[in-house]
């Protein structure tokens, strides 16, 4: 599922990549009125992003506001963010720091290029439906308790 807020926001070039990459991948996409950008459901599992295509120019408070509210809303929950730049990635830290996040929670992924952010999504996503369908997770549980 794409959110049609932050689908309208976005260049046409780039949502044709993403049409295209989702067909080569057999993924459906649908347009809904969302709180995070995408949310995608491999392996029974829902995963859901925040995918921040432009950071200079956005109101930090509000982004973290909703990045608090997501994370509680979602179990896996990751925002995955465009930084070209070194001073937009110090600028990202700056305000990690500012806004009292927890390191891991959510996961924070940087990119250099929308296309990079949007095949991060896509591997994330399957990454964990993959872990869900063979039940990664409890065989690392049983194994730390031996």
């Amino acid at each position: 599922m794409m959110s049609s807020t932050w689908m309208y926001e976005q260049h046409p070039s780039f949502l044709n990549f993403i049409s295209c990459f989702l067909n080569e991948n057999s993924f459906r996409s649908n347009i809904v009125p969302i709180a995070p950008d995408f949310i995608f459901n491999c392996g029974g599992l829902s995963v859901a992003f925040m995918f921040v295509t432009n950071w200079g120019g956005i109101d930090t408070a509000s982004f973290f506001r909703k990045v608090q509210k997501l994370k509680e809303q979602f179990a896996n929950f990751y925002v995955v963010i465009t930084l070209p730049t070194r001073e937009q990635n110090d600028a990202l830290i700056y305000s990690y720091i500012k806004y009292g996040m927890q390191p891991g929670r959510p996961t924070f992924v940087p990119v250099r290029d929308l296309e990079m952010g949007f095949e991060k999504i896509m591997k994330i996503a399957h990454a964990r439906g993959a872990c869900k369908c063979q039940d990664a997770l409890a065989k690392i549980k049983a194994e730390k308790e031996k």
